[in-house]
C-alpha cells in the first residue's frame, strides 16, 4: 500500500478539515497518512480520532520554513506530539512571526492599490494559521486576479512587490529542537532549496550531519527521473527517501491526495523507516 506524509488542513493553508483530509486518505487506500500543517499541531487530535474511525495511520506532524546560508527550505518533522517541548514551544512565536508579516503583506497590498480586508483574509483562514494562500483567496474574491496562482505570480512570490519576509527559525536550530523533542526532522521539495541539482549531494550530507534525518524525494511536481536520483543520493548518505503530495485542496487543485498529479506512489515501508529514525 501506498503513503502520503505531506498533507494540509484548514488548520494552515488547505481548504479541508483535518477529518476530511484523513476521510480522502483513507478513500485513497492509504495505509498511513502524515497531518503536516504549517507552524502548527492544531488539526492533529481532529485528525486523530478521525484515523481510528478510518482505520488508517497517523503521523502527527508540521511544516517550518527555515533560513540558511542559501536562503529557505521547508523541513517536514513527523512523530512532532501536541504538548510540551523543545519545538513545540517555539510553533507559538513561528505563528506570532507569521501575523506580524501579514499584516505588513496588506498594507503593502493597499500601497499597490489591491486593498485586502483582514477580516476576509481571517474567515477564509476559518480560524487556522493564516498564510500567503488565504491573501491569494481573497485577492482572487475581489477580483484583483483570476487565480491563486496569478496572486503569487503578481504579488506575492519572493521578489513580487508585495513579498515580505518574516522570522524562521535556523535550519541546523530547528533540526536540533527537533530532534530534542523526540521527532524526526526531513527536508521538503528540495528542488525549493536555491542549489541546482549537481550539489543536492553536498547540501544534504553537510545537513545529515546536523541531524537531518531524510529527504522528500517522491513529490508531486517531480520527474520519475529526479525522485530516482533522490532516492539514490538519500541511499548514498544513510537518509530516508520520504514522500507526499503536498496537498492544499483547492489551493492547489491540480494535486490529489495520495497520487498528487496522478503519478505519485510512496512505499509504505517509509513509515518503519521514518519511526526507526527517532532514535537514529
Amino acid at each position: 500500500m501506498a503513503v502520503d506524509l505531506h498533507l494540509h488542513s484548514t488548520a494552515s493553508d488547505g481548504t479541508d478539515a483535518p477529518a476530511d483530509v484523513v476521510r480522502l486518505g483513507a478513500a485513497a487506500g492509504l495505509s498511513t497518512i502524515a497531518l503536516t500543517d504549517h507552524d502548527t499541531l492544531d488539526g492533529i487530535a481532529e485528525a486523530r480520532a478521525a484515523a481510528e474511525r478510518h482505520g488508517i495511520g497517523l503521523i502527527p506532524g508540521t511544516e517550518l520554513s527555515v533560513v540558511w546560508p542559501d536562503g529557505t527550505m521547508h523541513l517536514l518533522v513527523y512523530h512532532l506530539e501536541p504538548g510540551p517541548g523543545p519545538l513545540q514551544e517555539k510553533l507559538a512565536s513561528l505563528r506570532t512571526g507569521r501575523s506580524v508579516r501579514n499584516a505588513a503583506i496588506l498594507a503593502r497590498l493597499t500601497e499597490l492599490g489591491v486593498p485586502v480586508s483582514a477580516t476576509a483574509v481571517a474567515e477564509e483562514a476559518g480560524g487556522g494559521v493564516v498564510g500567503r494562500p488565504h491573501i491569494a483567496a481573497v485577492l482572487v474574491a475581489d477580483g484583483h486576479v483570476a487565480t491563486i496562482a496569478a496572486a503569487f505570480d503578481r504579488y506575492l512570490a519572493r521578489g513580487r512587490p508585495a513579498y515580505i519576509e518574516r522570522v524562521r527559525l535556523e535550519a541546523v536550530a530547528a533540526i536540533e529542537l527537533a530532534r530534542a523533542s523526540g521527532a524526526v526532522p526531513v527536508l521538503a521539495h528540495p528542488h525549493t532549496i536555491g542549489v541546482a541539482t549537481a550539489e543536492y549531494e553536498t547540501a544534504f550530507r553537510h545537513l545529515a550531519a546536523a541531524g537531518l534525518a531524510g529527504i522528500e524525494a517522491f513529490y508531486s511536481e517531480y520527474p520519475v527521473a529526479l525522485r530516482e536520483h533522490l532516492a539514490a543520493v538519500c541511499d548514498r548518505l544513510g537518509l530516508v527517501a520520504t514522500g507526499g503530495s503536498d496537498y492544499h485542496g483547492r489551493y492547489k487543485p491540480d494535486i490529489h491526495v495520495g497520487v498528487g498529479r496522478g503519478d505519485l506512489s510512496v512505499p509504505d515501508d517509509v513509515v518503519e523507516r521514518i519511526a526507526a529514525a527517532r532514535s537514529g
